[in-house]
C-alpha cells in the first residue's frame, strides 16, 4: 500500500533516497531542504542537491530557515503523513513534529549506532581507522541520534578509502536499506532495536584546525586524516608560510627526519615511515598531480615541512 512520504534532506548524499522514494509506489507530499545559499566567487544564490532534484521532479519544496515557527508546524501538521524521511536535512527536528507521521521520523545515518553519533561519522570513521562501517536506519528521538535502530547494513574499509568515495557508497546503502524498512513497514514486520548508550560514542565537527597534518604520528594515522578530510575541509600543511591541501597520497616505508622531505618527489618522513604525497594544492591554486606541482614549485630533499 502506498505510503505518504515527507522526505527531508540537503547534501549529495541525501540524493539516491530520494530518487529511490520517487521510483516507488509511494507519494512523496513535500520535500525539505536547506534554503539556497551563496556559492563560488560569484556569490550566486544555489539550491541544494536536494532541492535541485526536487525541481526536476516537480515535486513540492519547502526551505524554511527554521522549522520551529506555528507556521510551519500548521502546515505540516495539515499534510497528515504516514512517515517523515530524513537524510542529513541539517537542522534539528522539533519535538512536537515527532508524533505527526503515523509511523513518526525515520533518519538515514551514515554509522554503524550507537558509534559515531553527530554530524561527522564518515570522516571519524575513516580517520580513527574503523575496519568496518555502514549505516543506520532509526527512529528520530528528541536526544541527537539516539533513537531506536530498524536496520543496519555493513561496509569494509581500507585504508585507501577517502570520505568522497565512501559517501557515495553509504547513500546507495543507505538508500536500499530505507527502500527495505518502508517494504517491511507495509508487511507489518518493523521491529525496533534499542541502543545500548553505554558504547555510544560522538562523531564531532572537523574544524580547520584540526586537519592540519602532524608530521610527529604514525603514517597510518597521518594517511587517515588525509583520506577522511577529503574533499572537505582537507587536509594541510604549511611550508615557507603558504598553506598546501593535500588531496591524495599514500604510504612509503621509506624513513628520514620526522617532518622533512626524503626525497625531490615530496616524501615526507612520519613518526614511522613516511608519506608520499600524489595529489596537491596550494592556497588559491588548482589541484594537481604532484609531478605536476613539483615542475613549477620546488619542495627539494631535505626541506622542514610545518
Amino acid at each position: 500500500m502506498s505510503k505518504k512520504i515527507v522526505f527531508m534532506g540537503t547534501p549529495e548524499f541525501a540524493v539516491p533516497t530520494l530518487e529511490a522514494l520517487k521510483n516507488s509506489n509511494n507519494e512523496i507530499v513535500v520535500v525539505y531542504s536547506q534554503p539556497a545559499s551563496k556559492a563560488n566567487r560569484g556569490q550566486k544564490l544555489l539550491d541544494s542537491k536536494v532541492g535541485i532534484l526536487a525541481k526536476k521532479f516537480s515535486l513540492s519544496l519547502r526551505t524554511p530557515k527554521t522549522l520551529d515557527s506555528d507556521e510551519e508546524f500548521k502546515f505540516f501538521s495539515s499534510l497528515k503523513p504516514d512517515i517523515a524521511v530524513v537524510v542529513a536535512y541539517g537542522q534539528i527536528i522539533p519535538r512536537r513534529f515527532l508524533d505527526i507521521p503515523k509511523y513518526g521520523f525515520i533518519n538515514v545515518h551514515a554509522s554503524l549506532l550507537p558509534k559515531w553519533r553527530g554530524a561527522a561519522p564518515i570522516q571519524r570513521s575513516i580517520m580513527n581507522l574503523d575496519k568496518e562501517t555502514g549505516v543506520s536506519i532509526m527512529k528520530i528521538v528528541e536526544k541527537l541520534d539516539a533513537g531506536p535502530v530498524i536496520q543496519q547494513d555493513k561496509i569494509n574499509l581500507n585504508e585507501n578509502i577517502d570520505t568522497s568515495i565512501l559517501s557515495k557508497l553509504l547513500s546507495q546503502l543507505g538508500a536500499k536499506s530505507l527502500m527495505n524498512v518502508i517494504e517491511k513497514l507495509e508487511k507489518n514486520e518493523i521491529s525496533f532495536v534499542e541502543q545500548n548508550h553505554n558504547e555510544a560514542t560522538y562523531a564531532k565537527k572537523i574544524t580547520k584546525e584540526e586537519a592540519e597534518l602532524k608530521w610527529d604520528q604514525n603514517a597510518k594515522i597521518i594517511l587517515a586524516k588525509i583520506n577522511g578530510l577529503n574533499p572537505n575541509p582537507g587536509a594541510w600543511f604549511k611550508y615557507k608560510n603558504e598553506r598546501y591541501k593535500v588531496w591524495k597520497a599514500k604510504i612509503s616505508n621509506t624513513s628520514g627526519v620526522q617532518g622533512s622531505t626524503i626525497d625531490n618527489n615530496l616524501t615526507i618522513a612520519c613518526k614511522d615511515k613516511s608519506i608520499s604525497i600524489l595529489e596537491i594544492q596550494k592556497e588559491g591554486k588548482s589541484r594537481q598531480a604532484t609531478g605536476q606541482f613539483l615542475l613549477g614549485s620546488k619542495i627539494p630533499k631535505g626541506e622542514k615541512i610545518a
